[in-house]
């Protein structure tokens, strides 16, 4: 299972959680509600997931309330890349299968 990186982005205008596959970065607007965004990120990430299974860990290095929200939000989120890769595998929907 490969492992990827997540990050914090702090700006005065907005911040972002960045997820970064391979040579991709998808960006959740942290301070905006957008909800369509968040939904293509994860029709993003779904279709990533054909090609096997991941999951991210959050690189930050300041402890502020983004940080615990980003946190609980990436706990949330690995869960979730798991069952549904565990659906995906159920219905022979993964390219490539890992051992």
């Amino acid at each position: 299972m490969l492992n990827y990186n997540a990050t914090i982005k702090r700006e005065d205008s907005a911040v972002n959680l960045i997820l970064t596959t391979g040579t991709n970065n998808y960006y959740i607007c942290l301070t905006d509600d957008n909800p369509s965004e968040i939904k293509n990120v994860f029709n993003d990430l779904i279709i990533e997931l054909k090609n096997g299974k991941f999951s991210f860990s959050l690189s930050d290095e300041t402890q502020d309330l983004y940080f615990h929200i980003c946190d609980e939000y990436i706990k949330q989120l690995n869960a979730e890349i798991a069952d549904i890769f565990s659906q995906l595998k159920k219905y022979d929907l993964v390219e490539k299968v890992e051992n």
